[in-house]
């Protein structure tokens, strides 16, 4: 099974092919020998989990954010029109001031 250590940014920073029966705690072990760091300041900074799991949360949080729960509607900031709607002007290019 894949494993992948993910930082608090929700990147994966390093992933590793260990045995399906070994579970996530033999897949946190591994992770937490090779960073060389004591469980409490690991789980400050690292978490665990199959790579399955992960795409299952990126993939829903990506969908969240289309869906409208996070979306930033920069068109509610806007002026009251759009450019489309704005009035054709002519410019002076040739004119000097």
């Amino acid at each position: 099974m894949k494993w992948v250590l993910v930082n608090k940014f929700d990147e994966i920073v390093d992933t590793c092919e260990i045995a399906s029966g070994v579970g996530v705690s033999g897949a946190k072990t591994y992770f937490r020998k090779r960073k060389q760091m004591e469980t409490e300041d690991f789980d400050k900074l690292w978490k665990v989990m199959s790579k399955n799991e992960y795409d299952r949360i990126f993939k829903n949080n990506l969908y969240n954010r289309q869906m409208g729960k996070m979306k930033y509607e920069w068109w509610k900031e806007e002026e009251f029109y759009l450019d489309a709607d704005a009035p054709i002007t002519q410019s002076d290019e040739g004119s000097s001031e």
